[in-house]
């Protein structure tokens, strides 16, 4: 029978001395909510299920009782193994984890490995060799290893999933439901997420044993310090509306979230142009790009973050003084995440939403399931605005179609969802699975690239293989022309017109 245990200070949780010490040097001397519930049952050994809004001190809450475990039974973990195994659905969010358990395992000698992709196996194997006490972990990656050999899980003593949902909505269900099956059933389950969908409570069902369940708020609730603002503005108005803000000094370190990796691409290729520090961080980046600008921003060498919502759970940076949802997020859950990123660890902070017509729906989603309504403002048939969007298109031209017609933001790319934002680990994993049922690549066959002449699906006769497909002759069926081709109808709009490269004056939201 597991007994509730209510306490105000962390030296009333009976934790190790050199955890309080720790605890002591980063001047934490009160639990959160969360740390209250969950670090006295994890401490009995029981399972948890804990539910809680980001920012409100999950990963302590899991970290300093499996430290004390760790202190308390002393047994060293065997080569290429772990005694603790915590995945993550982020790189940035595994390095934050591995992080916190350093400091506040410092006077402890623990051992503390990372395993994500995006970076050389080399490393990962040589750290994994001797053993490690806490290996903190992206799905992916650690698929990899365990089919290696590098790591052998079996025997881990603790499991914790962090951030599950975010998981469901990467697709990871399937390879944490391989990895558990390499599991020990004898061991200690904690499952932290932020929200509840069906399939997580399924998983759950699955993975926990008599859970004790800690639910420090209501879900999808937004945190309290948080200022939320929305701005009705045109699509293709949204980038001078935003230079307009970092015209305030207060945006003294904000991230913006975009849906899509070559929007946020755009956006901070924009606010360069405009004389407003920014660097861009989404899964295509690969994983130095990614800490290089995360580095940047916490050293306040750059005003602006731009980051896709794989970036909204994994982004730990203190003293975020604002936040801008420069487009709503498809999925209502994740702008819960994304305003989280400020009015962290007792500041406040601010959340700027920019609403154009065609994300009505968006928003009612987001109000919905947060319960609440923002409070707005209306910058539709702002002329100021207007003209500035003008200069805009000259500084970073907007995307067109193949017709040379303008594309709005919102629509330059396919439907954006949270599972197109995917981890490189798993896209490639995904596409060896691909080539693998693609079969060989003989001629004519479907397995293979291609041809020029719209022959079989092999390789073009007498070319390389790494060589684009002829574009002479190319024809679809039904008549258009097929990818690739030149188009046959008027030229492009702007085609066969100077661009003046340098000459062009560097606009700023101050003139």
């Amino acid at each position: 029978m597991y007994e509730r245990v209510f306490v105000t200070q962390f030296s009333d949780l009976g934790l190790a001395k050199p955890l309080l010490t720790a605890l002591a040097n980063k001047g934490y001397a009160t639990p959160t909510p969360i740390q209250a519930q969950a670090i006295p049952a994890v401490l009995q050994g029981k399972d948890i299920l804990g539910i809680a809004q980001t920012g409100t001190g999950k990963t302590a809450a899991f970290a300093l009782p499996i430290l004390h475990r760790l202190s308390t039974i002393h047994a060293p973990a065997p080569r290429r193994s772990c005694r603790v195994l915590v995945l993550s659905p982020t790189r940035e969010l595994a390095t934050q984890i591995a992080e916190s358990f350093k400091a506040y395992s410092a006077h402890m000698g623990i051992s503390v490995a990372t395993v994500f992709g995006g970076v050389k196996y080399g490393p990962q194997m040589k750290a994994l060799a001797p053993g490690v006490d806490v290996l903190v972990a992206t799905p992916g990656r650690l698929i990899d290893h365990i089919e290696q050999k590098s790591i052998d899980i079996s025997s881990a003593e603790v499991f914790v999933l962090d951030e599950a949902d975010q998981m469901l909505d990467l697709g990871f269900l399937p390879p944490i439901r391989k990895i558990v099956s390499k599991m020990t059933k004898n061991r200690q389950n904690l499952f932290f997420s932020a929200t509840m969908p069906t399939e997580i409570g399924k998983l759950a069902g699955e993975l926990l044993k008599d859970p004790v369940k800690v639910s420090v708020a209501p879900q999808a609730t937004t945190v309290e310090r948080i200022e939320q603002r929305l701005i009705f503005v045109e699509a293709n108005r949204k980038r001078p509306l935003l230079a307009e803000l970092f015209a305030d000094n207060s945006f003294s370190r904000t991230i913006v979230f975009t849906r899509t990796k070559r929007g946020a691409d755009r956006v901070a290729k924009y606010l360069m142009a405009s004389g407003i520090e920014a660097a861009a961080i989404h899964g295509d980046k690969s994983q130095g790009q990614r800490e290089r600008a995360l580095a940047a921003f916490k050293a306040g060498e750059v005003r602006a973050l731009v980051a896709t919502d794989i970036a909204a759970r994994g982004i730990d940076v203190d003293q975020v003084s604002h936040v801008v949802n420069f487009e709503l997020p498809n999925v209502p859950e994740a702008y819960v995440h994304r305003i989280g990123r400020t009015a962290r660890k007792g500041h406040d902070g601010m959340a700027i939403s920019f609403c154009s017509d065609d994300e009505r729906n968006l928003l009612k989603d987001i109000e919905k399931t947060t319960r609440q309504t923002i409070p707005r403002f209306d910058r539709r048939n702002d002329k100021a605005l207007a003209a500035m969007a003008a200069v805009a298109d000259k500084l970073v031209p907007a995307e067109r179609d193949a017709d040379g017609n303008r594309r709005p933001d919102a629509r330059a790319l396919r439907k954006a969802d949270p599972r197109n934002d995917v981890p490189s680990e798993l896209r490639n994993t995904r596409a060896r699975r691909r080539r693998a049922k693609g079969g060989g690549q003989g001629q004519g066959q479907g397995g293979g690239k291609p041809q020029a002449q719209g022959q079989g699906g092999g390789r073009p006769q007498g070319q390389g293989g790494n060589q684009p497909p002829q574009r002479q002759g190319q024809q679809a069926r039904n008549g258009k022309p097929a990818f690739g081709a030149k188009p046959t109808g008027p030229a492009r709009v702007g085609e066969g017109m100077g661009r003046r490269q340098t000459s062009e004056p560097r606009w700023t939201p101050l003139d």
